[in-house]
């Protein structure tokens, strides 16, 4: 049986005193407290969880709730679906944040969970907000507990719970994404709230215009608790009967936080974008990750140091100067600091950017660490060993080798690799960029160690630079 989550105690059964009729907006709380959709038919958005035969939907019609672990980005509905999952099950629910409280309440509540069950065979939701925030030893303890059935456990997490929550604990409670809401998704949000006048601001005659909706809607970044926040601000600044523009609007936003965490998956997703864009030889696109990291106040070096790596990886030889750009954009932060040092940084990322790509640097450097890990004790062959003492000569060290500087054309026919990788190939010049000229220097040097004599004219013939 579905009950309103008005009808629903947050630490037990039921509540008779939330069914009292609120009082005026002021005086219960702010709007997006107000305005938590009370029904599975109020909540807006996570259409691929909650549509007709989705994952949730399906759950809740068969009314056998699991565990679960809600992923989502603020704002998303990651505790008003958890507690409509109860209030559609006819389920207790119980919530407690990891942020505020310790694993203490987590025994006094299984404790009142098996109490409940045995008494009346109430199943028993416990809702762990922030649970990333647990270690692993304190998530571990919820695993005997949701094993038995005495809890159906839902967390909440802002962060990757690959990285943030205990195996065993992903394998009984599968992982749901609740995406951002979308500006749609908001704007019904926010028409929710204006039209309700016994929880939203319906009551106060207030007109809106078109252009500040779409506007909050944008400017939320898919956070419901901060555009219904952005609203009331707005309505508190034109007061009953008044009119809410675009410029009101911009007035109660204030300031429009950049969605990035320095430490968490944001900031591995945003860096994979720049380095992907750059890769794509997409200068635009790069130039804006790059601006979302320095706005979300990510540490340029940082950034520096994976411009270098990507001037190596995904350049290369294709253009060298590449490698000299990224680190001349590391001197000149360093020497000029912010923010006029982030403008080296940009001019180095549209470089990269824009430079032709190869990455046969890096496919050989991986070829030739393989390979060395595969044969470790080869010997360096004797004719190109050192040979400092007579003892050393005595043995045949140095003995036969050729200085390149002397024989014709500069080349000599000799090998250099040990001689079980005789032949061995690792580096295989790419047919852009500089790499073209190296792949014909590379192949007039082959010709020269077969003993192919030069063509008529001499040194004329010879590629750029050989």
């Amino acid at each position: 049986m579905t009950r309103p989550l008005a009808d629903l105690d947050l630490f037990g059964g039921d509540n008779e005193a939330s069914q009292a009729a609120p009082g005026p907006p002021h005086e219960v709380g702010p709007l997006a407290a107000r305005m938590r959709p009370r029904t599975l038919s109020d909540f807006r958005g996570q259409e691929h969880l909650l549509g007709e035969g989705k994952a949730i939907r399906a759950m809740l019609d068969a009314g056998e709730p699991g565990s679960m672990i809600f992923w989502g980005p603020p704002g998303s509905g990651k505790t008003t679906l958890a507690r409509l999952v109860a209030g559609e099950t006819d389920t207790t629910f119980v919530a407690f944040s990891a942020v505020t409280e310790g694993i203490a309440r987590v025994r006094e509540i299984i404790g009142e969970a098996d109490q409940r069950l045995r008494a009346t065979g109430r199943r028993t939701i416990l809702f762990c907000d922030e649970i990333h925030r647990f270690n692993k030893a304190q998530q571990d303890a919820f695993l005997p507990h949701v094993e038995r059935g005495t809890v159906i456990l839902i967390g909440a997490t802002t962060e990757n719970p690959s990285f943030e929550v205990v195996r065993p604990l992903l394998s009984r409670a599968p992982v749901y994404v609740l995406n951002a809401l979308t500006p749609a998704d908001l704007r019904a949000i926010l028409e929710d709230a204006l039209a309700d006048a016994e929880r939203g601001l319906g009551g106060e005659g207030l007109s809106v215009d078109d252009e500040a909706l779409d506007f909050v809607s944008v400017a939320s970044d898919g956070d419901a608790r901060r555009a219904l926040g952005v609203l009331e601000a707005a309505a508190r600044l034109v007061g009953a009967g008044g009119r809410i523009g675009a410029d009101e609007a911009k007035e109660a936003l204030q300031h429009r936080f950049a969605t990035y965490d320095k430490g968490g998956e944001e900031h591995y997703n945003v860096i994979s974008a720049l380095h992907k864009s750059v890769r794509g030889s997409d200068p635009d696109a790069a130039l804006y990750w790059l601006a979302r990291m320095i706005d979300g106040g990510e540490d340029p070096l940082y950034i520096v140091r994976r411009l270098v790596r990507m001037a190596s990886e995904d350049i290369g030889l294709a253009d060298p100067d590449a490698l000299r750009v990224a680190l001349a954009a590391r001197d000149a932060f360093h020497f000029l600091g912010a923010p006029e040092g982030e403008l080296a940084i940009a001019e180095a990322v549209l470089y990269l950017a824009t430079a032709p790509k190869s990455n046969r640097t890096y496919e050989a450097w991986g070829a030739a660490m393989a390979k060395a890990k595969e044969t470790p004790g080869a010997p360096v062959p004797l004719h190109i060993r050192n040979a400092p003492t007579d003892l050393m000569k005595g043995l045949g060290y140095g003995a036969g080798y050729r200085y390149d500087p002397h024989e014709a054309d500069g080349i000599a026919d000799q090998e250099y690799l040990p001689e079980a990788l005789k032949g061995t190939v690792f580096y295989q010049p790419g047919p852009y960029g500089r790499e073209k000229r190296i792949a014909e220097r590379m192949e007039w040097w082959a010709a020269r160690r077969r003993g192919m004599p030069d063509e008529p004219g001499g040194t004329a013939s010879r590629p750029d630079g050989a």
